[in-house]
């Protein structure tokens, strides 16, 4: 739970992921060598060996991005991959500027009134959109300016709101998609000597997973195998436990049936999960024929994309059930 808090403390926005990179550096188990690729990927090996086989978590986040700067110097944001401004809430937000992080309030307007023209009026008629919200940032346009504030700079949920919460044998958070998944990685790591195995944190997954298609690209695998989210929804059900999740298609790949049946025999009680939306590092390369077999192996997690609820075991179940498909597919 550490180093899960660590890594979800620091701020990783699609494109901007250097922070959560430094975590995972800081970590890297002996015997390792790392690389940031130009994309902006970690990649990580024992040793030189051609790469046969691929273990991806990646290390950004949904976040939003400025689109236009008011006069006043409030801010007009987009989203960043998934995120929703239901999801997201009025609160503190983290305006990442060329000369650092600068706070700032996420607003959608007092509700004391039936005003038309009022952000609560229309949420009684409709989903809240990003148009309808506002970051206020305390400066005005000129200072924003001054500090490196323009569009398409990244906004992101404040260091305030990324505390871990318990509850019983479960773990509240923010952005425990993906950084879950990169502490397992980093526990995968430490057990398996492969030096045919390349491990990467990649970057800009929540908007396309361009890290993984970049690095993959060049890499072209046998076997690309993802950690991920196992998100709880009703055409994919699946139980709030510490027993993984296996994607057996999402919306740009399906698993070999070879593969479900590894995974099977390796645990009986993993949790199999068939996706009608959403998609991996591993099932994106795999629609672009960039690996051979992908593999998406995922932590149940409630309020997917939102506050993020999972059991406290699962990185480490995940790690395991990880590891022994490595060893069997070697």
């Amino acid at each position: 739970m550490s180093l899960l808090q660590e890594l979800v403390s620091a701020y990783g926005p699609p494109g901007q992921e250097e922070s959560v990179r430094e975590v995972v550096l800081r970590h890297l188990p002996e015997g390792y060598t790392a690389r940031v690729d130009a994309k902006g990927n970690l990649r990580m090996q024992r040793g030189d060996a051609p790469v046969k086989r691929v273990v991806t978590a990646h290390l950004d986040e949904i976040a939003m991005v400025v689109r236009e700067i008011s006069p006043g110097g409030n801010l007009t944001v987009g989203a960043m991959g998934g995120i929703y401004p239901w999801k997201s809430g009025e609160g503190p937000v983290a305006i990442l500027s060329d000369n650092g992080p600068i706070n700032g309030v996420l607003s959608f307007g007092s509700i004391h009134t039936d005003d038309p023209r009022a952000v609560a009026t229309m949420a009684k008629r409709g989903p809240l959109t990003w148009d309808m919200a506002t970051v206020i940032t305390g400066l005005d346009a000129e200072d924003l300016n001054r500090l490196g504030v323009r569009p398409g700079t990244r906004v992101v949920i404040h260091e305030s709101r990324r505390n871990l919460f318990s509850l019983g044998d479960l773990t509240g958070g923010y952005f425990l998609d993906d950084r879950a998944d990169v502490a397992a990685m980093i526990a995968v790591m430490a057990a398996v000597d492969d030096p045919e195995l390349m491990l990467i944190a990649t970057v800009s997954e929540e908007v396309g997973g361009h890290g993984a298609l970049y690095a993959l690209g060049e890499l072209r695998p046998d076997i690309c195998v993802a950690l991920e989210l196992g998100a709880l929804v009703p055409d994919a059900p699946a139980m709030l436990s510490p027993i993984p999740t296996v994607w057996v298609t999402d919306s740009y790949a399906a698993t070999d049936p070879r593969d479900i049946r590894l995974l099977a025999e390796i645990e009986p009680s993993l949790q199999f999960q068939a996706f009608g939306r959403g998609g991996s590092d591993a099932s994106c390369a795999a629609s672009h024929g960039l690996c051979a077999r992908p593999v998406t192996l995922g932590i149940p997690m409630a309020n997917s994309h939102g506050y993020e609820i999972m059991h406290r075991d699962a990185v480490e179940r995940l790690a395991v059930v990880a590891e022994k498909y490595l060893a069997a597919v070697r």
